[in-house]
């Protein structure tokens, strides 16, 4: 999300805290252009949002490396930002990007119009625009917004939740031993606006001498807007001799009447909650005005100038219901307070009708929810490499597709069957999607069908001199000899396993040995050399395109064009997405007919690495953890983590298929020990990979690994097609087809 300043901010809280409900799971980041906005954030977002940080300058190269380091599915604009760039790069990555309580300004509106060629094609990228009115909704129209995406939400403003001062914050503390009998809130007061305007600090210093001499305990509440006036106006009050304290340097009493300057962001809405009268600044200057909702929802009779144009909407609504004062000079403003300090009861009605009117608007942020919901459900991110990046590999890029397309045309032509049907089970990108875990799960159903499964595997990542391995299951030998993965199939003691590049002679010796009925060809998408049945391509919700480029440029093995060969598509880590109908029509453009189906990991339990002992993984052994992996996508096991309720002090990532030496042991130790942590979880191929005496190394912090299984939705109609494809193969022959 992107809220240029405080009011923005402060304005779209109740938004973040619905969104942060809505997608439990999407960490949410918010962007802000002003350092009064970014405090106002840190302040009121602590604990919900994931970071704060300032926008970037809207070039490509800033844009679209925030982009690819937060990988958002969705870009939610707030107000009047209209950043080409940040539009043009959140749509090529593949985002869904909204305009919520979208405005433009009289000031800016004539500008937009003059430029309405530029901002007409602007306007065009994002998927929906909804605006506070329907004035804003013309302006948009105006603009060149298409006229089926902008729609009238209603403002955020009237959403907003009204919160108190802390009864033990210090600025409470001190209105409440003061005792004022009358408080007068001049909020977010503003500088002249250009030759002959006013300053409204000065007019409400003049006005507070006058009203001083008959409300002899009077305390006035003087926010100047920006930060940068607070001590220009600190000298105006000492220069004029008035008593006054600020917020900042609270300790000392100060006699009434007097002024309390509050120089702190993010006070001001509390404070409307113990006036008495409010002034709104930026009305009387020639600013557009500021929002008058805050001190209406606490019921507070608000006095306004005539410079209203920035809510024009909320103007007019309260100027009918008699709703707010409104003056044309500031030479009224002293009359217009002094009948409401003076008339309580008018001045309790005033505010009567202004928190009336506050509620009768509400519901913009339910109306944002639903097109956001919407919107993020089609989104299907893919971060695109920098330019550098496509520079230099983009040539090499070439090179592997071509050279990959080469090797599978000859591999079809040399292609072989076995004399059994063959499941395979692959992706089209590099790094982990999950195929470990789907094996083992269809071995385990075959078997549990009668059938007597084999697994083939190439063994990634092995040193042995032996070209086939047939082992059994349960079978021992050396991490060395088999690769990581092969090690899990054995462990599981499922099926026998055989390890070799030539899957197809050792799919062979593995059905002369064990009398296999059915191979299961792990990793075998790119393997087309050996004949299958079925194939099952595997696409990770979290990162399903792997960048939309092949290798190196990006991560995908092969073109996605690819993806029309699959039989079969699984969707993995299904559970950690944000919603996966965006990914679902983008692999339709690739294959229309492979049914779609839905895999999520489960975890099963906990291993103490050092006694091998059990714990259900919903009875945590420790409390205070620090997690560490190598695999091809360690957010699918930092997403299972936080499924169990577990949120790592820390987390260390190794490349895919890692090996642990003593010395990056010890160094997770102590750096795990820094953090105070208690224990050191990993993933069960991580544990294979650790060295000898990883357990004395890591002391005192303990080790376990975590296992898992797959699970999938459908699963009657997932294995019905696996047994129609497999039941009706035809026995092959031992030749090249």
């Amino acid at each position: 999300m992107h809220a240029v300043s405080v009011g923005e901010v402060l304005s779209t809280l109740e938004l973040v805290r619905r969104l942060r409900a809505e997608f439990p799971r999407a960490p949410l980041f918010l962007s802000t252009t002003t350092l009064a906005g970014y405090a106002t954030a840190q302040e009121k977002l602590a604990g919900i949002a994931a970071g704060v940080f300032y926008a970037p300058i809207d070039n490509v190269f800033a844009v679209s490396r925030v982009l690819r380091t937060l990988r958002p599915s969705l870009v939610v604009i707030l107000e009047t930002e209209i950043w080409p760039n940040l539009f043009r790069e959140a749509k090529r990555a593949g985002c869904g990007l909204v305009i919520v309580n979208g405005r433009i300004s009289d000031r800016t509106e004539s500008r937009y119009r003059k430029q309405r060629w530029f901002f007409g094609n602007v306007l065009r990228w994002p998927d929906a625009v909804l605006v506070q009115d329907e004035v804003m909704r013309e302006r948009y129209l105006a603009m060149g917004a298409p006229a089926e995406r902008v729609k009238v939400g209603g403002n955020q403003k009237y959403d907003m939740v009204p919160r108190k001062l802390d009864p033990q914050s210090s600025l409470r503390l001190f209105l409440e031993g003061l005792k004022p009998a009358e408080v007068w809130v001049a909020a977010s007061t503003m500088p002249p606006g250009g030759p002959g305007d006013v300053d409204e600090d000065d007019v409400v210093i003049e006005v507070f001498q006058d009203l001083a001499a008959r409300h002899q305990s009077l305390l006035l509440v003087l926010a100047p807007r920006k930060p940068e006036r607070f001590d220009v106006v600190a000298d105006k009050l000492a220069a004029t001799g008035i008593r006054y304290i600020r917020r900042s340097q609270l300790g000392g009493p100060l006699e009434l009447p007097g002024v309390l300057l509050l120089d702190s962001i993010g006070e001001l809405s509390g404070v409307f909650a113990l006036a008495d009268v409010v002034f709104m600044g930026g009305t009387l200057a020639v600013r557009g005005g500021h929002n008058i909702l805050e001190p209406a929802f606490f019921a507070r009779p608000v006095i306004c100038g005539p410079h209203m144009e920035n809510f024009r909407e909320i103007a007019n609504e309260f100027r009918a219901s008699g709703a707010c004062v409104e003056i044309v000079a500031s030479a009224q403003l002293a009359g217009a307070l002094d009948e409401l300090l003076t008339h309580r009861d008018r001045a309790i009605d005033i505010g009567r009708r202004a928190l009336e009117c506050a509620h009768l608007k509400r519901g913009a942020t339910e109306r944002a929810i639903e097109v956001i919901r919407g919107v993020s459900a089609k989104s299907c991110p893919c971060v695109r490499p920098n330019l550098a990046a496509v520079l230099f590999l983009w040539p090499v890029s070439l090179i592997w597709r071509w050279v990959g397309q080469r090797n599978r045309r000859r591999q079809r032509r040399q292609r072989q069957r076995l004399n059994v049907p063959v499941i395979s089970v692959g992706n089209i990108t590099m790094g982990g999607t999950g195929k470990t875990p789907l094996v083992l799960y269809l071995a385990g159903q075959m078997r549990r069908a009668g059938r007597s499964p084999g697994i083939l595997t190439r063994g990634y990542g092995r040193h042995s001199l032996d070209k086939n391995l047939i082992l059994e299951p349960g079978a021992r030998v050396k991490v060395a000899q088999s690769g990581d993965e092969p090690q899990i199939f054995l462990r599981a003691s499922v099926a026998p396993v055989g390890i070799g590049s030539n899957r197809w002679q050792t799919g062979q010796l593995l059905q002369q040995r064990f009398g296999a009925d059915i191979m299961i060809l792990d990793d075998g998408f790119q393997h087309v050399r050996l004949d299958r049945q079925v194939d099952i391509v595997l696409i990770d919700a979290l990162t399903p395109f792997g960048g939309c480029e092949v290798f190196p440029l990006g991560r995908l093995r092969e073109s996605l064009a690819e993806l029309g060969r699959a039989d079969v598509i699984v969707i993995t880590r299904s559970e950690c997405a944000r919603g996966t109908y965006g990914l679902e029509q983008n692999l339709r453009r690739y294959n229309t007919d492979a049914p779609i189906f839905h895999a999520r990991s489960v975890a099963e339990y906990w291993v103490n690495a050092a006694s091998g002992s059990h714990a259900a993984a919903g009875e945590l052994p420790f409390s205070r953890v620090g997690a560490f992996c190598g695999l091809g996508n360690p957010e699918g096991f930092r997403c299972t983590l936080e499924s169990l309720g577990i949120q790592p002090a820390d987390f260390v990532m190794f490349g895919d298929h890692h090996t642990y030496h003593p010395r990056e042991m010890r160094r997770l130790a102590h750096q795990f020990q820094i953090a105070k942590v208690e224990a050191a979880v990993t993933t069960e191929k991580d544990a294979i990979n650790l060295c000898e005496g990883c357990v004395e190394l890591m002391a005192p912090v303990r080790v376990y690994w975590l296992k898992i299984r797959t699970e999938i939705e459908r699963e009657t109609e997932f294995l019905q097609f696996i047994e129609s494809r497999v039941g009706v193969a035809r026995p092959g022959v031992n030749r090249a087809s």
